[in-house]
């Protein structure tokens, strides 16, 4: 098993606070992401282009270039989903991810919702992958609520984080009729409280 590569060992000391955890955002991005998706077959056997990158011992600017380059990459793909979910102008379309981030409650949280095709019943599949989120007591839990006119409207899902430093992708489900404008927050749900709570993680935009 390949382990993750180690954000120490990519961005060395010499990088100062600010630009650090620039970098470390996106890092924790690419490990929630995960590997890509492996080539068919058929395209496997076709010629391929092979491009070996050396880095220099302790040199900032092939790290940082490399971390950047992963940054534009994530960029891409969330201004592709944003136009895919949003071209046709009525209503919502399968495709769409939805770039979420940590509110005062939970600094440095990130988290990305993918929308998948309705199906025959109107339910719209979710997928959420979120980092940075802290444990939460005994029968605590994050909830995703349907954001609408300003408001958290219904519940979509539920899980829980073991550890603030491990990601978590979960399935979740949003069986409702989807508007132009919906969007989606995650709150933290405390034992007792069944109201949404209060906003951890809200669209980056």
């Amino acid at each position: 098993m390949t382990r993750p590569p180690d954000f120490d060992e990519l961005v060395g000391p010499e990088v100062d606070a600010a630009e650090r955890a620039r970098l470390r955002t996106v890092h924790d991005l690419l490990l929630v992401a995960g590997p890509p998706a492996e080539l068919a077959p058929e395209l496997e056997a076709g010629p391929t282009l092979a491009m070996t990158l050396q880095r220099p011992p302790r040199r900032r600017g092939h790290r940082v270039l490399l971390i950047a380059a992963s940054f534009a990459v994530i960029g891409v793909v969330f201004l592709g989903g944003y136009i895919a979910g949003n071209g046709s102008g009525g209503g919502l379309d399968a495709g769409k991810t939805v770039s979420l981030v940590g509110t005062k409650a939970a600094p440095g949280a990130l988290a990305s919702l993918r929308i998948q095709p309705v199906d025959a019943a109107g339910n719209w599949p979710m997928q959420i992958s979120v980092t940075g989120l802290a444990k939460l007591p005994p029968r605590g839990y994050y909830t995703v609520f349907l954001w609408r006119d300003g408001k958290a409207l219904a519940p979509c899902g539920t899980f829980i984080v073991k550890s603030p430093t491990q990601g978590v992708s979960v399935w979740l489900n949003a069986p409702y009729k989807l508007k132009p404008g919906d969007t989606w927050v995650v709150t933290r749900q405390l034992p007792g409280h069944h109201e949404a709570g209060p906003i951890v993680l809200r669209p980056s935009v």
